[in-house]
């Protein structure tokens, strides 16, 4: 099944995919390949029985979830994760375009809860010099004691990784959550090309910022500037191609405002009063399967005042 909108989305994350090899080595490529050809294998035993295409979505689909991973995640637990994803959170709600919680937010969070161990505490340095991944296939792991993650080098020792780093992807974490700038690009990309709705990238940051805001002026524990929060972890990748799929967000103007704002807002909740360093995977979720109880709401409200003036 040819999707343009897929084919638009894969263009915009070639920066980022490459920005990953350089920072940790071409295990990135093979554990994508790996996982995408789970994700088709296991959308094609549906569709045969339903005597239909392969979507292209599936694809994305596979490479996003990837790109949520650390390199070194082992090839079996991906593959679990991306059968999850795509038989459980896709294909039991009827296939593409009828899926309720995003496939790769819930791959990515079914292995977290399930194998916390490959997702929390196994990193690799991410290079910061030419011809850094490029010449590797992986890069060396991260020493559990002394290095991480940026927002867990915050919450355990009060490290706070520097601007630079994070806006140029040479910290640790995930390979495709690291660097702002190519994050950015790819934002540039799917807006130029006409890909995504601004309004469901642009709210949730402002409910980010704004929540994060209040809490650091207030002098909460734990609570990042709002900048480092944006740049750190994986907020900014899921702003760009999470938040923004047109299938789990409110189809009402109004309501994707809100629906963003919301994941924002609990994004920085959960990461200062939660048990869990990142929660943009956990406020997605929640916020995907209320996505249809808000366009409801905002429909009736646009209807009683339609009756109001009429």
């Amino acid at each position: 099944m040819k999707q343009l909108m897929m084919r638009k989305v894969l263009l915009s994350l070639i920066p980022i995919i490459v920005g990953a090899v350089f920072f940790f080595g071409w295990r990135t490529l093979l554990l994508m390949l790996v996982v995408t050809v789970a994700g088709i294998l296991t959308e094609a035993i549906f569709k045969r029985r339903q005597n239909k295409k392969i979507s292209e979505a599936v694809i994305v689909t596979s490479v996003l979830f990837s790109l949520t991973l650390p390199v070194a995640t082992p090839f079996w637990v991906a593959i679990i994760g991306i059968i999850f994803g795509v038989a459980f959170a896709k294909e039991v709600f009827g296939g593409f375009g009828h899926n309720i919680f995003n496939p790769a937010l819930a791959a990515r969070t079914f292995i977290y809860v399930c194998f916390p161990e490959y997702l929390t505490v196994r990193w690799n340095i991410a290079a910061s010099s030419f011809p850094g991944g490029f010449t590797r296939y992986i890069t060396p792991a991260v020493d559990a004691v002394s290095g991480s993650t940026p927002l867990l080098s915050l919450r355990q020792s009060g490290i706070i990784t520097s601007l630079q780093q994070l806006l140029f992807g040479n910290a640790s974490g995930s390979m495709g959550e690291t660097s702002g700038a190519l994050i950015l690009l790819g934002a540039i990309i799917l807006i130029l090309t006409k890909t995504i709705d601004w309004k469901l990238m642009l709210s949730p940051t402002v409910g980010f910022v704004a929540t994060s805001s209040i809490l650091t002026l207030i002098g909460v524990n734990n609570a990042p500037s709002p900048v480092f929060g944006l740049l750190s972890g994986g907020f900014l990748f899921a702003s760009v191609y999470f938040i923004t799929e047109p299938i789990t967000a409110p189809k009402n103007s109004s309501a994707k405002i809100l629906y963003g704002l919301l994941i924002g807002m609990i994004t920085i909740l959960i990461r200062v009063f939660g048990i869990f360093v990142e929660g943009v995977m956990f406020s997605v979720l929640i916020m995907n399967s209320f996505a249809p109880i808000i366009d409801v709401a905002f429909k009736e409200l646009k209807k009683r005042r339609q009756v109001k003036t009429a």
